[in-house]
């Protein structure tokens, strides 16, 4: 079921909330987490870092959203179970909460379900739900914890995509230098900086790429006035609408973190921000810029580095003797 837009509301109730102290800017600052249940988060984070959710026992969710890396890979597109080459970018995972949906074409309608699908894929994570409970049910430690957070040890499989989307909820970037800037601190970003930021709002970027995330909040077909030339068989949301309008339509990206997060677009074939940022403005605005603006942009887009998620690795439960896994690679 196609659902992008459900978060629609809630995006703009966040924008009309901060209209109130920034109306003049489309880019609002990202918000520190609140965490309100530790326990929940904890076990969240353990989950996510768990390679026993995979068939192989090798891949965890951090395989492919590397936190060490942006919430990313820096490949074009992943590799996943038994060196499957996926089809697609990895998006970040850093702010994903701020998204109108999860993953590029929107199937999924948030994190917890976003969390589900790539243990099930078979390219992926290639394990199934069933048995990715019944490894955790296995392990006194999980049943445990489960039971300290969710009342009781049966480990539900709702329980664990809940537990790890309460985790990605904290996974937020604030205080970047632009973000100090928007505060009032007029000198947290470079006169090239500011330029860049000008520009990047006359020819139109904001038009996609505004709010918290500066992007996220909508789909866009890649190739507005130019077709994007790829060999990436993606087809965007036609490929859960079937219709042709929707072909090359995704969901625009987050630019928090952009520095850290290439190679860039759904497929990732561009690894330079000068050139992504050449390759939009044509294609999407049919604006030819200089290498000086494409400088003073890139200048902008560095700003948007946020302070990293910080903590401790968590210290994963042992594995019991009778833990149901398959040999690696089956």
């Amino acid at each position: 079921m196609y659902r992008p837009l459900i978060l629609t509301v809630g995006v703009m109730l966040g924008s009309m909330a901060w209209a109130n102290t920034a109306p003049s800017e489309p880019i609002l600052p990202v918000q520190p987490a609140k965490i309100t249940d530790a326990n929940k988060v904890e076990l969240g984070k353990q989950l996510f870092f768990d390679p026993r959710l995979s068939k192989s026992g090798f891949i965890s969710c951090n395989s492919c959203h590397n936190l060490s890396m942006g919430g990313s890979d820096n490949l074009p597109t992943s590799v996943g179970h038994n060196w499957h080459q996926g089809p697609i970018n990895s998006p970040t995972v850093l702010n994903a909460s701020m998204s109108i949906a999860q993953f590029w074409d929107g199937r999924a309608a948030n994190l917890q379900e976003q969390a589900g699908g790539p243990i099930a894929n078979p390219g992926e994570m290639g394990f199934t739900h069933d048995l990715a409970v019944d490894v955790l049910r296995s392990i006194p430690q999980y049943r445990a914890s489960f039971k300290k957070v969710y009342g009781d040890d049966g480990i539900r499989f709702d329980d664990v995509t809940n537990a790890i989307a309460a985790f990605e909820e904290t996974l937020v970037t604030p205080d970047a230098p632009f973000d100090r800037w928007l505060k009032g601190d007029k000198k947290a970003i470079s006169p090239t900086a500011l330029q860049g930021y000008q520009l990047f709002k006359s020819i139109g970027c904001v038009a996609c790429h505004n709010g918290e995330a500066v992007g996220g909040g909508s789909f866009q077909k890649m190739g507005m006035v130019e077709p994007y030339a790829t060999q990436n068989p993606a087809l965007g949301v036609a490929g859960l609408t079937g219709k042709d309008a929707d072909r090359m339509k995704f969901k625009v990206p987050t630019l928090r973190n952009v520095a850290l997060t290439y190679p860039y677009f759904h497929d990732g074939a561009y690894w330079k921000l000068e050139d992504a940022v050449d390759v939009m403005s044509r294609l999407q605005l049919g604006r030819k810029l200089s290498s000086e603006e494409i400088s003073q942009i890139v200048a902008f887009l560095d700003t948007l580095t946020g302070e990293q998620p910080s903590f401790k690795l968590p210290i994963l439960p042992p594995s019991s003797a009778q833990t149901p896994h398959p040999a690696p690679f089956n």
